[in-house]
């Protein structure tokens, strides 16, 4: 549903006559509060960009970020690195995602967190070795989501709980052990869920329940001895339980 005032960027009412484009009206191409680039608000812009892309060149410096930011979704790419510098982030990403990857890798550095989030999902490979030590875990989150698994061993100390369990949920198995070794127990149960049976048995003493509980889920049940005295009682239960349903005269 549109809102139904029409005001320009500065909270003025906006008025078909006082337009520059007044004359698009009469054949169709522009319409009040519903595609309008004198409008504050973006949907109505572009709805007016989608009709005439071709006056999209001259709103790239507009004083409101809404016309400018959109015009550079239609706007010739030619005329779009300059924006890669404007003061306002959603402008500096629409430019960005339209130009090649050389123009983007300068985004790597945006001072907005949101620019670099989007920047990171577009990257892959070399190009995001900057972006794994950005300040802000987010931007480092998306990187562990998006890069080759054979290089999030770079990312295994990171200092972001949740950018590592991402990381163990990818990395390649040789390197699992590892990451079974954190600090963190929900980054160990992660590595642990990837484990091999035999990998597993390391983990019998693990401080946190819930590794221990999956290990003795996995190991072999001649394995599962050790794990009937477990100081926690569920884990002690369930150890006992498993092997008494394999028959293996375990008790």
């Amino acid at each position: 549903m549109e809102i139904d005032e029409a005001r320009d960027w500065q909270g003025n009412e906006v008025r078909c006559e006082n337009c520059k484009h007044r004359d698009l009206r009469s054949a169709g191409k522009c319409e009040l509060r519903k595609a309008c680039v004198q409008d504050r608000y973006a949907r109505r812009i572009d709805r007016f960009f989608e009709w005439n892309p071709e006056l999209s060149n001259d709103y790239l410096t507009h004083p409101h970020f809404e016309a400018r930011a959109v015009a550079a979704c239609y706007a010739n790419p030619f005329l779009l690195p300059p924006l890669l510098k404007d003061p306002d982030e959603t402008v500096r990403w629409e430019a960005g995602r339209r130009l090649p990857k050389r123009y983007l890798l300068e985004l790597r550095n945006d001072p907005h967190r949101e620019v670099r989030i989007r920047v990171a999902s577009l990257l892959s490979g070399v190009d995001l070795f900057p972006m794994m030590s950005d300040s802000d875990y987010y931007v480092r989150l998306m990187v562990a989501r998006t890069i080759e698994s054979s290089l999030l061993p770079l990312m295994i100390l990171d200092s972001e709980p949740e950018v590592r369990r991402v990381v163990a949920k990818r990395i390649e198995p040789q390197w699992l052990g590892r990451m079974a070794l954190d600090e963190h127990g929900d980054i160990r149960l992660e590595a642990a869920q990837r484990m091999s049976p035999e990998q597993l048995l390391v983990l019998r003493n693990d401080p946190d329940w819930r590794v221990r509980y999956h290990v003795a889920s996995q190991v072999a049940v001649s394995e599962l001895a050790l794990m009937f005295d477990d100081t926690d009682p569920v884990v002690a239960e369930f150890a006992r339980e498993r092997a008494a349903r394999s028959g293996s005269g375990l008790h």
